[in-house]
């Protein structure tokens, strides 16, 4: 997509309105606002502070060094070029004074996925008499939202990383005293890399106790080798094309049937993350808007009922635009309260988990593309029963 592309310029006006603000303010400084990278799709490093200015009425500005030039020139906006920092406040002063600008801020850093602009430079324009209000509304609508393009790229990676995981954990299962955790994190990496999926971070493999830590990384000098009657974790995440993520959990055991704890906590698990699902649908059939703290609270509900709630320690799922962990809304009430509201166009991962330390943990994490007739589940085929021993 061409820079601005994602920008409706009459959704912005009347997003624009429903905020209550004058334009969208767009801040960055060295790429650390991922909502200004996806937006205006640099070319460059922006080394020095750049602000873009899309106002409700009007053309788009920029304010950028001269530096940056190259950066947006291709943006198609009327660019004012600064040197020093009292140019840089005389064209802040003059182009904002008295006008109210959403930004990229969280009050009290309640969504730390939102709050991108640092707070003395909301301290700056407030001296010159700008008022700053959250974007939160412009993020999710413009910079979390996907193009058609993007989504069929995703499709193609759920199912892609669906059949490697499936693949893997088949052979793995019958492998007990034979392969390690790094050795299985490397064949995913090599099968990913055949068909074509780009990763910026490793899988997750976790043998055992290993997968009740959420975020384990095996190393080569450090692997557990996998031992019969173990639970087995593997999360992989990529994306072929146009940063169409996709990230998925699935979950097995190196023996025939299961124990009983295993199948209680693996059921658990897997209807607390339909239950997510179920909430999303239900609540589009009734018209109600649905934010993503009420997904969380859909599955930890659930696994307060079967008494796992004390073992589910992070949030139930998170945005995933052209970053795996984006800037959009997140279905967490307990790391955050995050009551953005989920709207068409935006993708998240739902993934609760049961981590019982120091012996064994769960998790089944799908994702999930919300269409304007609803949500729509990837992979087509979720995991639905623990893979096994043949």
């Amino acid at each position: 997509m061409a820079p601005l592309d994602r920008i409706d310029a009459g959704e912005l006006r009347d997003t624009l309105a429903d905020i209550g603000a004058d334009g969208w303010l767009i801040y960055d400084f060295h790429n650390l606002n991922p909502v200004a990278a996806r937006l205006i799709q640099y070319h460059g490093m922006v080394t020095r502070r750049l602000f873009l200015w899309l106002p409700a009425s009007g053309s788009p500005t920029c304010i950028v060094h001269n530096i940056d030039t190259n950066a947006v020139s291709h943006v198609g906006a009327e660019v004012s070029y600064y040197t020093t920092w009292q140019q840089l406040h005389t064209l802040l002063e003059r182009t904002f004074a008295g006008k109210r600008v959403a930004m990229e801020v969280s009050p009290e850093n309640a969504v730390p996925y939102l709050d991108r602009v640092p707070a003395g430079v909301a301290e700056l324009l407030r001296r010159f008499g700008t008022t700053v209000v959250p974007s939160d509304m412009l993020v999710t609508r413009f910079a979390a939202s996907w193009s058609a393009r993007e989504l069929e790229a995703h499709r193609s990676a759920a199912e892609t990383i669906a059949e490697i995981a499936r693949n893997t954990l088949r052979t793995v299962v019958g492998e007990a005293g034979a392969v390690s955790e790094y050795r299985v994190q490397q064949r995913v990496i090599e099968a990913m890399s055949r068909r074509g999926l780009q990763i910026e971070d490793p899988p997750i493999v976790g043998f055992g106790p290993n997968s009740a830590n959420p975020h384990y990384d095996a190393s080569e000098s450090d692997s557990r080798v996998l031992q019969p009657d173990e639970v087995i974790l593997l999360d992989l995440f990529g994306w072929q094309t146009d940063r169409g993520w996709a990230d998925q959990t699935w979950m097995a055991f190196s023996g025939g049937a299961p124990p009983q704890e295993v199948v209680r906590v693996w059921e658990a698990t897997r209807d607390a993350r339909d239950a997510a699902v179920q909430r999303l649908q239900d609540a589009g059939r009734a018209g109600e808007v649905v934010t993503g703290a009420m997904l969380d609270d859909a599955a930890r509900d659930l696994l307060r009922e079967r008494g796992y709630a004390d073992w589910f320690a992070h949030r139930t799922g998170h945005s995933i635009d052209g970053d795996l962990h984006g800037s959009g809304p997140h279905l967490d009430n307990f790391e955050t309260n995050d009551i953005r509201a989920l709207v068409p166009g935006v993708v998240f991962s739902i993934e609760p988990g049961v981590y019982l330390t120091g012996r064994f943990g769960v998790r089944s994490e799908i994702n999930v593309v919300l269409l304007e007739d609803g949500p729509e589940v990837t992979p087509i085929e979720p995991q639905t029963e623990l893979i096994t021993t043949p």
